[in-house]
């Protein structure tokens, strides 16, 4: 089970070397939900990404808010598996509204990942966000 992103965050300002910020992004990774067998396929692969990404979202309807997001994803590289975990904990149980009012990259930037990613990985992480925004603004427009 993931933690929620304000546990990430305040874990993040626990570590003080990069190295061990980067273990823990790893062992984010491994603590998400597994994807079914089935959720590996073209449709869930994000493009733009240089390792494999898979993100797979399925609204779920929550007792208040009507529709929520929830996400489940994977990579076959141990940091950007990471790396989908922390925006699966920071989109998961948002509405589709909520979503579309997330500033991810504002989040990495605060962690200092903006800084420490090569230009590979914040390409990657911007395709992962831009596909999350696209399928919370699919699930505003659908009647």
């Amino acid at each position: 089970m993931l933690p929620t992103i304000d546990e990430i965050v305040s874990n993040f300002e626990l570590l003080d070397e990069w190295e061990e910020r980067y273990r823990y992004i790893i062992e984010l990774g491994r603590l998400m939900e597994p994807l079914p067998q089935e959720a590996y396929n073209d449709l869930n692969k994000v493009q733009g990404c240089a390792s494999q990404v898979w993100l797979q979202t399925d609204l779920t309807m929550s007792s208040n808010d009507g529709p929520v997001l929830h996400l489940r994803g994977d990579s076959d590289a141990h940091i950007v598996r990471g790396l989908v975990a922390l925006l699966i904990s920071l989109y998961n149980g948002k509405t589709p509204a909520e979503a579309l009012s997330t500033d991810a990259l504002a989040l990495f930037k605060e962690l200092g990942l903006s800084e420490h990613l090569t230009p590979q990985r914040s390409n990657g992480v911007r395709s992962m966000v831009e596909r999350i925004r696209r399928d919370a603004q699919a699930a505003v427009a659908a009647p």
